[in-house]
């Protein structure tokens, strides 16, 4: 269940093709305003600040990202340290990788783990550095070390953002610490397996299709996942199956995948909803159709609220 951990073996979109929480007929919306534009930190795109409307204090930044994790050591001393114990370790045979996890993943040599710095990159970039809230998490972090890792290895990050790394924490490297409650580990080739596809698509045809959403939804600009818009994409790339199976029927069609737009929903009130739009366009007829989910993203785990249907604009008439 998604309140859980999941080790680096499961299929985190297995369980989730279940039905919505809350329907609503109201598929309006108003232009997306959830995220600030911020000059000062080089034109880059900041989480919006959130208030509780009762008391004004300023509430939690969370985050749910997709990248990949990496241990790396903070100190000389913890370096040196790894490699006696490496010493000790039967290690002969393996690479180097496989060495790494096999010292790791001694219950003996934990404390090294909890010595590293464990960092998320996202588009091969440093994005955050990542801690445990629950000291016996670390395991998750091992466990999302691979032996033998793969180019579409993926690992989801679920928590809260924290203040910058002070330098001295990670050797210099000052990006947000992300304080997590969950993390799964999977490979996409794993993840597009677990989903059945539609009975008029081959297996290969619907594995393509799935994989350039799947891309397409990870390689959006500053998706950090810890906007509201982008928590939401991210919870349905790894979470909802349906969208892949919506986006391989419209490829059938002849028609492409042009635009994926997350609007806040009318619908918003005490909770923060937002409509996700995957509009498709037919090579030939260069007709538009789109189809839309909600999500509620009020809280550290975004969850379904309406499955995904046509969607058709509203127009006033004046």
């Amino acid at each position: 269940m998604e309140g859980e951990p999941r080790s680096s073996t499961d299929s985190p979109i297995a369980d989730t093709d279940r039905e919505p929480v809350a329907a609503a007929a109201n598929s309006s919306s108003g232009p997306l305003s959830l995220s600030t534009f911020d000059a000062d930190n080089g034109g880059s795109i900041m989480p919006a600040p959130r208030a509780d409307r009762e008391t004004g204090l300023a509430m939690p930044a969370y985050v749910y990202a997709i990248g990949r994790i990496e241990p790396r050591f903070p100190t000389l001393s913890a370096e040196k340290e790894f490699a006696q114990a490496t010493g000790r370790a039967e290690t002969a045979g393996l690479s180097d990788r496989q060495a790494l996890h096999a010292v790791l993943s001694q219950r003996e040599n934990r404390y090294l783990a909890r010595q590293l710095c464990w960092i998320l990159t996202i588009e091969s970039l440093d994005t955050y550095i990542l801690q445990p809230r629950d000291p016996a998490d670390v395991e998750l972090l091992v466990a999302a070390v691979r032996p033998t890792p793969r180019p579409t290895d993926a690992d989801v990050v679920v928590g809260m953002r924290g203040p910058y790394a002070a330098p001295e924490l990670c050797n210099g490297l000052m990006v947000p610490i992300v304080f997590f409650d969950q993390i799964y580990s999977f490979d996409v080739d794993s993840l597009i397996k677990s989903i059945p596809p539609p009975d008029d698509t081959t297996a290969e045809g619907f594995a393509a299709g799935a994989e350039e959403v799947f891309h397409r939804v990870m390689h959006m600009a500053d998706n950090a996942g810890a906007t509201d818009e982008h928590r939401a994409l991210n919870y349905l790339a790894v979470r909802y199956p349906a969208i892949y199976t919506t986006a391989t029927k419209a490829f059938g069609e002849n028609s492409s995948l042009t635009a994926v737009e997350v609007r806040l929903s009318r619908l918003s009130g005490m909770r923060r909803i937002v409509d996700v739009i995957f509009a498709f366009t037919n090579r030939q007829t260069d007709v538009t159709e789109k189809f839309f989910t909600r999500v509620d993203v009020t809280e550290q785990y975004p969850f379904l609220l309406t499955k995904i249907s046509p969607y058709y604009e509203t127009t006033t008439v004046k």
